[in-house]
């Protein structure tokens, strides 16, 4: 009798064991959560663009306007060193560099993950009273003018992933090289210095002491005028041709591009075209575009010159995109941010609104075609 007991006892405890695991829940099975959705800035030029959008910058309004600096931060990936590394402000008197302003521009750059392009080592205009008063023999002008360029490029190794060079060489029209001022009657010496004490090949030369200062850096040649200049046009392929013959460090052309809401589209994409043929890096490099060539003071801002302003940008960059190949497009830099930043209103003093933004850094009708132009 009690082994009977013993059993049934054990047999119902099997039974309620038998349930209790029936009952038991399985193991959850591991699931991989899915990955976050890419979250891409379509509000943004430096967000839906193919290649990079820059702007050329005053260091004092990036250092006084928030909205200036906040457009910056928000719309451009490539900032332009506007004036701060010039001859003037960066080397002030012979023996004596001041590298403030340009700092202050790179140290944002580097903080904020925005390319440094440096602008111009070498240009026919904006030279120091003490270098125009220069005196000594073609070795002292070859020392000043190398000493300048390196200083000037390995300060800034490391920050500035490139620079414009040399800077407007060849004359308006018929595309030679500035010498001599070719029309002293106006007042406005439009010849080079550097021409005139180092010869021809001062350009060469150039490439060749900011390649040594700093071997990563990409080198432009940087100009205007190409969209109504065949000439000048012609004179950029033949320098390019000439370096590359004998191995002259050189990456790429900028197309300056100041133009007018009335530019000849079959210009600007013929220009375009030829420079990309070269096979160079290609960076319009100073864009805006102006609605008052004239200076017309009475001229309001109208609806229908905000439309054909949008359209010549839309077209600008469409035709970048277009002509000139992905391997090619170091991208595309307005000439300051806000209209009333541009060197059209402050430095030729004209009345016109050549920029994506407004006084106010509110964007233009010109901005969103720009913008959607520019998609990748």
């Amino acid at each position: 009798m009690e082994v009977k007991i013993k059993y049934l006892i054990l047999f119902f405890a099997a039974v309620i064991l038998s349930g209790l695991y029936a009952c038991k829940k399985p193991d959850p099975v591991a699931i991989t959560p899915p990955l976050p959705p890419v979250v891409t800035d379509t509000t943004t030029l430096k967000g839906v663009a193919a290649f990079k959008i820059g702007a050329a910058i005053d260091v004092y309004r990036l250092q006084t306007d928030p909205l200036y600096k906040n457009t910056l931060l928000n719309q451009q990936s490539s900032i332009t060193i506007e004036n701060a590394v010039k001859w003037p402000t960066v080397h002030p008197s012979q023996n004596s560099f001041d590298f403030s302003g340009g700092d202050y521009i790179a140290d944002f750059c580097m903080a904020n993950n925005k390319r440094l392009h440096g602008h111009c080592l070498i240009w026919y205009q904006a030279n120091p009273d003490w270098l125009n008063k220069f005196t000594g023999d073609s070795l002292a002008w070859e020392n000043l003018f190398k000493t300048h360029i390196q200083t000037v490029v390995a300060h800034y190794k490391g920050k500035a992933t490139s620079w414009d060079v040399v800077n407007e060489a060849f004359h308006d029209g018929d595309g030679t090289l500035r010498v001599q001022d070719i029309n002293a009657s106006d007042n406005f010496d439009d010849g080079c210095i550097w021409a005139r004490h180092l010869g021809a090949d001062y350009i060469a030369r150039a490439f060749l002491y900011a390649h040594e200062a700093d071997p990563d850096a990409l080198l432009f040649y940087n100009e205007y005028g190409q969209e109504w200049s065949d000439a000048k046009t012609a004179s950029i392929i033949n320098m390019v041709n000439d370096f590359k013959a004998r191995r002259i460090p050189i990456s790429g052309l900028g197309l300056q591009m100041h133009t007018d809401i009335n530019a000849s589209n079959d210009g600007i994409a013929k220009a375009i075209q030829k420079l990309a043929a070269t096979g160079l890096l290609i960076h319009i490099s100073e864009l805006d575009i102006s609605v008052n060539p004239s200076n017309d003071q009475a001229l309001s801002y109208s609806a229908d010159l905000q439309k054909k302003q949008a359209d010549k940008y839309a077209f600008i960059a469409t035709q970048y995109k277009t002509l000139v190949p992905k391997a090619q497009q170091y991208g595309i830099t307005t000439w300051n941010v806000g209209d009333k930043d541009s060197w059209i209103r402050t430095y030729i003093m004209h009345k016109d609104w050549p920029l994506l933004f407004d006084d106010d850094y509110a964007k233009k009708s010109c901005y969103f075609s720009f913008r959607d132009a520019v998609k990748n």
